[in-house]
């Protein structure tokens, strides 16, 4: 029975720890809250309570084979984002256990800057214009800057049940603020969870890794396939705020390659591109209304 640890227990990191829990590991989550710990504690996790802003909230952390960090930034926070990731991912490396044999952090894509088309790799200079991706990798320089066995895995954007963008509007044929050109990155949330277990594994990780499906798409393309698969009207485009997240995301226009995760850890993807992760999504949905 190997011993978990995660912080940071959403979307992502709540699948993570299922996984093991079915795998009969012992999971330990962080959270602020305790009526969340009383939820986690019923679904057979051990909740520990902590504010990882705060040093002196942290308590020392239980001996665990394994510890993942996949916080995300709670937008109605007090805390600014350069507040939550780096300084909490410090505080929960200073008081981790010394038998903690490996610490998964999670990151983005957005830590690339402007790409033209191009295709961006592990070896691609960092170059982050959005605060998301200036502190995912301020959280990066942590770890690397830590005396524990880490690695850093750059998720493209998630998607999957309950996470699909204008979902709504597509459905009632509204137009929706969107860019319709450049390319679009994408993991589906179980995948992802498939390369979190793989990265825990692999007996020689490297210190970083992109996290995609390796089968960028035209984000017209992905809207269109969206609406088909809802039976919805073709989707209208409505150019957003210049400095709106969506339009500086778009504005990176990268293709993101998986060739280095797929070719050290072998993860097994479910969902090879985003026209297989949106039919076992949307085709098992009931119709609306």
């Amino acid at each position: 029975m190997a011993k978990r640890l995660i912080v940071g227990c959403g979307y992502l990191g709540r699948r993570v720890a299922e996984r093991w829990l079915a795998a009969s590991d012992r999971v330990h989550v962080a959270t602020r809250s305790e009526a969340k710990a009383d939820e986690l504690r019923a679904a057979g996790f051990l909740p520990i309570i902590a504010d990882i802003t705060n040093a002196d909230s942290v308590p020392p952390l239980p001996p665990v084979k394994t510890l993942l960090f996949a916080v995300g930034y709670d937008r109605g926070s007090k805390q600014s984002i350069e507040q939550v990731y780096a300084p909490g991912l410090a505080n929960v490396l200073a008081r981790r256990s010394p038998e903690t044999q490996r610490v998964i952090y999670i990151s983005t894509t957005g830590v690339y800057g402007p790409a033209l088309g191009d295709w961006v790799d592990e070896t691609t200079p960092t170059d982050p214009q959005r605060a998301g991706g200036q502190a995912s990798l301020a959280a990066e320089l942590v770890l690397n800057a830590s005396e524990v066995e880490g690695v850093a895995l750059r998720l493209a954007g998630i998607y999957g049940p309950d996470r699909i963008p204008f979902r709504k509007e597509l459905e009632a044929g509204e137009p929706i603020a969107a860019i319709e050109t450049g390319w679009l990155n994408l993991i589906h949330v179980d995948d992802a969870a498939t390369v979190v277990l793989a990265a825990a594994e692999h007996p020689a990780t490297a210190p970083v890794y992109c996290v995609s499906d390796g089968s960028p798409v035209v984000r017209g393309d992905y809207y269109r396939e969206v609406a088909r698969l809802l039976g919805a009207p073709l989707p209208q485009f409505v150019t957003p705020p210049s400095d709106s997240p969506r339009a500086a995301r778009a504005a990176a226009d990268k293709r993101v390659s998986n060739a280095k995760l797929l070719r050290d850890l072998a993860p097994v993807l479910r969902y090879p591109n985003y026209r297989a992760g949106l039919a076992a999504i949307l085709e098992k949905s009931p119709p609306p209304g």
